[in-house]
């Protein structure tokens, strides 16, 4: 789309609901909107074109999340958290925050990479669901729908992850949970506070096998 971005937020009516009309949501709280920090903000929001940035310099929007000025806040549903970055440092530029929000943007599905990993592990929710599986899969766009499915059902209890089997840097986590390629797809859900998991080897995911699956181990 060609709406410009960021979008300009300027009452806390705007602010709340661009936060909730997305998965995962950007502001920028600048009292001067032209001064070096928002232009380096308005080059990572250019290089992010999926996820929504917001601009912000009234005083009412900024006392109201708390924020003081040149921070950027990342919003996500999916555990209901909110991540802050300080651009008051000189050094944080636009290649800074672009990998702020690449680290943090978990979603309902969240794609593992060694970016995103970063943000897993420092999610407060313990449980994480894999979806160990090759993207490449005639099969795989059905079985995403299901899985999304199934993550609305455990929204800001269980963290659902799509893990790539073709990503190199992906085979550490197969070999942690002793998987070969031929056992694909599977599902492993994981408690992260203890390390325990179970692994289970699906072909074709039903929404109830995952319920099961889940409700199973948070028993």
């Amino acid at each position: 789309s060609t709406t410009e971005k960021p979008i300009l937020l300027n009452d806390i009516a705007d602010a709340e609901a661009f936060v909730s009309g997305a998965e995962v949501a950007v502001i920028g709280f600048f009292q001067d909107p032209q001064s070096p920090e928002a232009e380096q903000f308005r080059l990572a929001a250019a290089r992010i074109p999926e996820v929504p940035f917001g601009l912000s310099s009234s005083s009412a929007v900024l006392s109201h999340y708390g924020a003081s000025a040149n921070t950027v806040a990342l919003f996500r549903r999916v555990d209901s958290d909110r991540r802050d970055l300080d651009m008051n440092n000189r050094e944080v530029d636009a290649e800074k925050l672009t990998r702020f929000v690449r680290m943090n943007e978990l979603r309902l599905v969240t794609e593992y990479n060694p970016v995103t990993a970063i943000g897993v592990m420092q999610s407060s929710l313990q449980f994480n669901l894999l979806l160990i599986t090759d993207k490449m899969s005639p099969k795989h766009p059905e079985r995403m729908r299901k899985f999304r499915t199934a993550a609305e059902l455990y929204k800001g209890k269980i963290l659902f992850i799509l893990l790539d089997s073709n990503l190199k840097t992906n085979e550490r986590v197969l070999s942690y949970f002793q998987l070969k390629k031929s056992q694909l797809p599977s599902l492993a859900i994981f408690h992260t506070p203890d390390d325990e998991h179970v692994v289970m080897k699906v072909d074709d995911i039903s929404i109830e096998q995952v319920q099961d699956f889940c409700n199973n181990f948070l028993q």
